[in-house]
């Protein structure tokens, strides 16, 4: 007999406020949680509500707010209690919970603080990548400070990647979709794909390691098209690991529930004899990828339940090169099954990441899904996803000393006028400038930053040769550089005398890791820079290629190259920390980002917590 949780995933402590509280979770039945909070072993006076969104018939999708009448004491734990109703139910959860629980804890906690002064972040978990996952570190952090009542991390960015949509393993699919025949997840009819409903997909002939052949096309419209992909017709989407993508809204909600928790796991049971022999090689060897991810679940889970998370959006999280070029919006949007894939994806991302940043953003679209996702499945489904591709507040902000901007560079493009093939920017002329008004006259400022501002020049140049013969979604071609207005913009808000003089970057996307500090070149007074990409949790560039690139980049561009005078950002000085470990100036290895600073954000400290527990530093130079 397969076996419902209660709670299918989460609680997950989303966004914590010096008065208010918000907790994330997915129940098996429709009736949420009531919930308590106790700081100095007294209950505090809050008001609670919640919200729900049905997603399926056993899958009901809360965000537990809570509003306290006196604020809370900064890092001293906040302990809070979910107590269901019905008293069967009650006892379900609390034996689950007991898993969440860290030695000698009788309740779930979390510590806020106004004044942050270690952040963790990552980017990029790939569940069926072949290495363990750095996510599951930040549980050993968090037991280790609440066991010795020392200070626990204070919060974690993530930041983009934290599901990938796109690319699918055999096995991941397979448990999707038994999850969404044990959940009930609501199916859909698709309009414009080879198939009539979603119902279809797990029985389809196309449906395992073939999904390319149910992926929208669009006729090609040059002769040279017609070279390069062999036929007159050409995939709209272009991820090349496309095979399993997911494309059912049901697909992506039972993703983030697998990916979230291990609840669900015990009842997946993997079968290799379904799937052709041609992918059975792939097939198992993927199984063997999965089974190491969720092993590490339990810890994730427990982890998620006991630290404040914020999200942001990239690319995979939809699909690969979400809104790279004029020319790729045009297709996706002009098609009703892409585009439909599209607004699936970011009902996922609404639902299970953007809702828990900004609550009060969000409460228009919570607010239309709760119309779209009834008792009896979805109606009026594109109706949602106008209003999401509609959306301009994905941004949000922290308001921590120093505070934490945290920007979309994914749906507010600067696209290009000269060619529908050129990248776009990643932020228009728009959302530049209200960034800019946000920060303007602050002492310091963290930046949440998908893609990293001050990318390898090396790797950089080479997606400017292939954007210049029109090939960008070939090379990814998806950096602050690659787009002139955005560029100049950008780098002007740096130059500005009134910007922040300590200013952090946080970043991923990139698939290694590298620290950067940046200074103004023949500016007395210049602020001081500092960018942090770590990248992946749970991804890593190829091992041979990013020792070539690092060495050809320290070549080409180094400090003292004259090629520097060629670039965007010839007046300023970019100088590396090297790692303590690793080769050159960029890490390549799955880890979790950890920044340290001081009160008043002067110091700051670099370091990568691997997935083996090892740490590799990133020290300043001397003269820092």
């Amino acid at each position: 007999m397969q076996y419902i949780p209660a709670v299918i995933a989460g609680p997950i402590v989303r966004r914590v406020t010096q008065s208010a509280c918000h907790i994330w979770l997915v129940t098996s039945e429709a009736t949420a949680p009531t919930f308590t909070l106790t700081q100095h072993e007294l209950q505090l006076t809050a008001e609670v509500t919640s919200t729900c969104v049905q997603v399926g018939d056993h899958a009901f999708i809360h965000l537990l707010s809570a509003t306290v009448d006196e604020s809370f004491t900064a890092n001293i734990p906040i302990y809070y209690q979910l107590n269901f109703a019905a008293t069967e139910y009650q006892e379900k959860w609390q034996q689950e919970q007991a898993d969440l629980l860290y030695t000698n804890q009788t309740a779930l906690s979390f510590c806020w603080t106004n004044k942050p002064e270690t952040i963790l972040h990552g980017s990029c978990r790939k569940p069926h990548f072949d290495s363990d996952d750095a996510l599951a570190q930040l549980d050993n952090l968090l037991d280790s400070a609440i066991a010795s009542n020392s200070p626990r991390p204070d919060v974690l960015m993530m930041t983009g990647d934290q599901v990938y949509t796109d690319d699918v393993a055999g096995p991941t699919l397979q448990a999707i979709h038994q999850t969404i025949a044990l959940l009930g997840l609501f199916e859909e009819p698709l309009d414009g794909a080879v198939l009539d409903n979603s119902a279809e997909l797990p029985t389809h002939p196309h449906g395992f390691y073939e999904r390319e052949q149910l992926l929208p096309q669009t006729e090609t419209n040059t002769a040279l098209s017609s070279l390069f992909f062999g036929a007159k017709r050409k995939p709209i989407f272009t991820s090349v690991n496309a095979q399993n993508h997911l494309i059912s809204c049901a697909e992506v909600m039972a993703m983030y529930f697998l990916v979230w928790s291990p609840a669900l796991w015990r009842n997946v049971t993997f079968h290799v004899n379904d799937i052709a022999a041609q992918h059975k090689d792939t097939f198992e060897k993927e199984q063997s990828a999965i089974e190491g991810f969720v092993s590490k679940l339990p810890k994730v889970r427990r982890a998620l339940a006991h630290i404040p998370v914020y999200m942001i959006f990239d690319d995979h999280d939809v699909t690969d090169d979400w809104n790279l070029t004029r020319g790729w919006e045009q297709e996706v949007y002009g098609n009703p099954f892409s585009k439909r894939m599209i607004g699936n994806a970011l009902t996922g991302y609404l639902l299970c990441q953007g809702w828990g940043n900004a609550p009060q953003k969000c409460a228009p679209l919570i607010a239309k899904a709760g119309e779209t996702f009834t008792e009896s499945g979805m109606v009026k489904q594109d109706e949602l996803i106008d209003q999401l591709l509609d959306f301009e507040h994905w941004n949000y902000r922290l308001d921590t000393t120093p505070p934490i901007e945290v920007l979309d560079t994914r749906t507010r493009r600067w696209r290009s006028e000269s060619s529908m093939k050129k990248p776009s920017g990643l932020m228009d002329w728009e959302a530049l400038c209200d960034f800019q008004h946000n920060i303007i006259g602050k002492d310091a400022v963290i930046v949440v930053s998908a893609a990293p501002i001050y990318g390898v020049k090396f790797i950089e140049a080479i997606q400017k040769i292939f954007t210049f013969f029109g090939k960008a979604l070939t090379v990814d071609a998806e950096n602050w550089m690659a787009h002139k207005g955005t560029a100049n913009v950008m780098l002007n808000i740096f130059r500005h005398y009134k910007t922040p003089p300590e200013f952090i970057i946080l970043s991923g996307d990139v698939h290694y890791s590298f620290v950067y500090d940046v200074r103004l070149r023949f500016r007395r007074n210049s602020p001081h820079i500092t960018q942090f990409t770590c990248s992946g949790l749970k991804n890593a560039f190829p091992d041979g290629l990013i020792r070539w690139l690092d060495r050809l980049n320290r070549v080409f561009y180094g400090p003292k190259s004259v090629l520097n005078v060629f670039t965007r950002r010839r007046n300023m000085s970019v100088t590396a920390r090297e790692p303590s470990s690793g080769y050159g100036e960029l890490y390549n290895g799955c880890a979790i980002g950890i920044l340290q600073i001081s009160q008043n954000s002067t110091v700051v400290g670099c370091k990568a917590l691997l997935s083996n527990g090892k740490e590799v530093e990133f020290p300043p130079l001397k003269d820092d």
